[in-house]
């Protein structure tokens, strides 16, 4: 298990963060902190020139000053411009980079773990860590780095000036420091518990949304846009408490740190004009240490502004580990080999299987299917016959007992192997927002043309493609939503078709269809099952009366097996399920 936000040490934070994301920029990041720094040593410089300038040119009027001051002034402003920008442009390059490293690796992470493990946590979590938390590690450790850099040697710089001014005097402003490092803390403490509350509620706000925009129909039939728009409303009003707590600490801190730094500087101006009056301080240096003292207020209210920007950055990169260190527990076995290529046949022998203690599906299950075969499994709902479906190509694997193919555990095979020994058709197929061409293609994206059309013949697809008006290049909408229940079928088919595996899982592949389409599509189908071991879940009993063996599944066991007109004469569930349907006469 990985470590939770608040678990995970800060030390161990800022070395995984500096070793994932930034050891990899270092030569970039160095010269990011090099420019930073030659700014804050030209900030302090400039403060430096006031002394001199006041001195020459208001007090002694130096003509040959008035070119001179103004000339270096000019250039050291110049000098400081051309560092910070390329300073910027540099922290602009790690940033973006940081941010889509996170990304990809949150996804690689998503699309790679047990769906047990994605059922456990909704997607709406998964995007706004993607959207959300990647952006606050990136301004935390890049501007936040490099910009903490140049305010905290600028804040050095000056106070070594001040000392070297009037160690008497900086003393003043030194003394200050502590009090001023209390404040910033006390302030990141409240950013921090604002950041990790409102990253929790955007998980929440995600998740509201993408559940409406999926169950709109449902929303809209049952007139619950009210409730739901109250629903909304409530999350967003939480996570406003969370952000509006974040951006008063935010407020608050800068103000704050400036408040105290210009009752310092109050302090020093009392001392200042003592010692001027006493000959003490020319008025060069007066006015050289007053600039130098507001240019550190100045320093200190960035830094202030900074400290929230981390603690944000920390509590976002605490969730972010959290989210990478879960490990799949459905991996390649070490020595696992590599399914050989040719036909397949599938056992399972004596498997039990439960999705969570006290929670079992399946007990004991044993059946076979050999190549050229077709098994189907019929029952009511809820027995365990999608979860038999999902333990062959290792969406989760059996508690006990084996799940075999060709006589090898499923767990003893890589899982790349096995899985491309199996072709999967669902109730509602996945299409992904791309052209029909690409979908089909999508198991074997090197195919030909002639590959896909070839497929979407055997499918019975190629003709209503062709009478689209682009044809294999039209694009099929989010899920497939510019097609018809059949003609997405009948892409996914065409999909099975061309990556021509030897195993075949059908889950109710044809249950939602109109009778016209499902007559295509079961046309379609057969046409695929040819020579392959298939696997087949049906409620309508007629698709499956010339299965060559019928496992009726009820509460997790096999309660009878054999084929339709050998268990409609049983009388048992199955005849009984066919009674339902009006297949009780029909023996073929």
């Amino acid at each position: 298990m990985s470590a939770s936000p608040e678990e995970m040490p800060r030390r161990t934070m800022l070395s995984r963060i500096w070793r994932d994301y930034l050891k990899p920029r270092w030569g970039v990041l160095a010269l990011a902190l090099l420019s930073a720094a030659a700014a804050a040593g030209l900030t302090a410089r400039l403060a430096a020139e006031l002394d001199p300038a006041v001195q020459h040119l208001l007090v002694d009027h130096d003509r040959r000053a008035m070119i001179l001051i103004p000339l270096t002034i000019a250039g050291l402003a110049v000098a400081r411009g051309v560092f910070q920008v390329i300073s910027a442009l540099l922290v602009n390059r790690i940033g973006h980079g940081i941010v889509g490293d996170v990304q990809v690796q949150l996804f690689g992470r998503m699309i790679r773990s047990d769906l047990a493990q994605l059922r456990s946590q909704h997607s709406g979590a998964y995007v706004a860590s993607v959207l959300f938390d990647a952006n606050l590690i990136r301004e935390a450790f890049t501007q936040g780095v490099v910009n903490y850099v140049q305010h905290g040697l600028i804040v050095v710089a000056l106070l070594a000036y001040l000392v070297f001014l009037d160690p008497l005097l900086a003393s003043i402003v030194i003394v200050a420091a502590p009090v001023a490092g209390v404040v910033l803390r006390r302030f990141a403490k409240r950013t921090r518990k604002a950041a990790q509350g409102a990253m929790e509620e955007t998980s929440a706000l995600s998740t509201a949304v993408m559940e409406n925009l999926d169950g709109v129909k449902v929303v809209q039939i049952d007139g619950r846009e009210d409730d739901e728009q109250a629903r909304v409303a409530a999350v967003v009003a939480r996570r406003q408490t969370h952000v509006i707590k974040g951006a008063n600490a935010r407020a608050a801190a800068a103000p704050v740190t400036e408040s105290l730094t210009m009752i310092v500087v109050a302090a020093v101006l009392a001392y200042a004009g003592w010692r001027a009056s006493n000959g003490g301080l020319t008025v060069g240096q007066f006015t050289a240490f007053i600039a130098s003292l507001l240019i550190v207020s100045q320093s200190l209210r960035q830094l202030a502004n900074l400290q929230t920007v981390m603690s944000e950055g920390l509590t976002a990169a605490a969730r972010l580990f959290a989210a990478l260190d879960v490990q799949p527990t459905i991996t390649d076995r070490a020595g696992a080999k590599a399914l050989a290529a040719g036909p397949c046949e599938v056992a399972l022998a004596n498997v039990s299987f439960a999705y969570g203690p006290g929670e079992p599906v399946l007990e004991n299950v044993s059946l076979s299917v050999r190549p050229g075969e077709c098994v189907a499994l019929v029952g009511p709902s809820g027995g365990g016959k999608s979860t038999i479906l999902s333990l062959i190509p290792r969406f989760y694997d059996a508690v006990t007992g084996q799940v075999t193919v060709n006589g090898m555990d499923v767990r003893d095979l890589t899982l790349a192997s096995l899985r491309d020994h199996i072709g999967l058709v669902t109730q509602e197929p996945f299409l992904f927002d791309d052209t029909i061409a690409a979908n089909i293609a999508y198991a074997q994206p090197g195919a030909t043309q002639k590959e896909i059309e070839t497929a979407a013949r055997d499918a019975a697809a190629h003709d209503f493609i062709s009478a689209l008006p682009q044809g294999y290049q039209t694009r099929v909408g989010e899920a497939g939503g510019r097609l018809s229940g059949g003609q997405r079928q009948r892409v996914a088919i065409a999909r099975a078709f061309l990556k021509n595996a030897p195993i075949l899982l059908l889950d109710e592949a044809t249950s939602a269809l109109d009778t016209e389409s499902e007559a295509q599509v079961q046309a379609a189908l057969e046409r695929l099952m040819k020579g392959r071991a298939t696997v087949m879940i049906a409620h309508r009993l007629s698709t499956v009366k010339s299965a060559d063996r019928i496992y009726v599944i009820e509460a997790g066991r096999v309660v009878e097996t054999g084929t339709h007109a050998a268990l409609v004469k049983t009388g048992g569930l199955y005849a009984r399920l066919a009674r339902s349907q009006s297949l009780e006469g029909s023996a073929a």
